[in-house]
């Protein structure tokens, strides 16, 4: 069985670099939710799961901000991020305009390898995407990427808002999409749990991205179910590059590096294997 993050006891480490992307279009999808194009080689190397650093242009920021990849352009030219106004830095993102340019690095972290698991798992025939807030921008590239597998998967796509809903049309071109929203405004009242009940959705596999609250209570239903689950934990990655440590998450196995049963979210991850990781 491939299991993602770590292979046989190995991670295996995205290539990085450090270039000048290209502004091509920004726009807001919904209240601090912003929808942003960027020209780079580094789509070339980019997959589902996947994300970049991205520089703000205050000299006294070290660091870059994580922001997972939600889209790659056909050619592989381009490279759409779709995220939340959560600080300075972010905030600073939201005023690019076209032909500004920015400072990013990439690519980082190990995805859902789509082609990999379904190629090694021909058991694998429903495939359910569970995104829940800022979780589900990586949905949509992972949907295009199951799609272009060759195979006859079934898909769904679940997606959890507190009421704005955004790239749920996006979704639907690649799969059925069930909506469910804090506040009832649309689709199920609740939350993606709420949704997979009400609906009698079922699956062989679930790739999840979302909180903290949404991933425990998938793991937890994918084991009672008897389903493989594959998670995200991106929303607690920090500096992105591993030099932190705020993202450590306890694991099963033991990290090479440290030797001791942990895993940098940001290196290491954000896709795992739901059971090899403690949430």
């Amino acid at each position: 069985m491939l299991r993602f993050g770590v292979i046989e006891g190995k991670a295996i480490m995205s290539k990085k670099a450090k270039q000048t992307a290209i502004v091509l279009s920004q726009q807001m999808l919904a209240e601090g939710i912003y929808d942003l194009w960027l020209a780079t080689e580094l789509a070339k190397e980019a997959g589902a799961g996947q994300f970049i650093g991205v520089y703000p242009k205050n000299a006294a920021t070290l660091l870059p901000r994580p922001i997972s990849i939600c889209e790659v352009n056909e050619d592989k030219t381009a490279l759409r991020l779709v995220y939340r106004v959560a600080g300075k830095g972010t905030k600073e993102f939201s005023s690019f305009e076209k032909g500004d340019t920015v400072e990013i690095l990439g690519i980082l972290g190990n995805g859902y390898r789509v082609s990999e698991l379904l190629a090694k798992n021909p058991e694998f025939m429903e495939i359910t995407l569970y995104g829940g807030g800022i979780g589900i921008p990586p949905m949509l590239q992972l949907s295009k990427e199951i799609k272009k597998a060759g195979q006859a998967y079934c898909e769904l796509s679940v997606l959890g808002y507190r009421n704005e809903l955004f790239l749920n049309t996006d979704l639907e071109k690649y799969s059925q999409v069930y909506v469910a929203t804090e506040d009832g405004s649309a689709g199920t009242k609740g939350t993606v749990l709420d949704a997979i009940k009400e609906k009698g959705l079922s699956g062989d596999v679930i790739f999840a991205c979302g909180p903290m609250p949404m991933l425990r209570a998938i793991k937890e239903y994918a084991a009672a179910n008897n389903m493989e689950a594959y998670i995200s934990l991106e929303e607690h990655m920090a500096c992105g590059v591993g030099a932190c440590l705020a993202c450590v998450c306890q694991t099963k196995n033991v990290d090479e590096h440290s030797k001791v049963h942990n895993a940098r979210i940001c290196a290491d991850g954000p896709v795992f294997y739901a059971e090899e990781v403690e949430l």
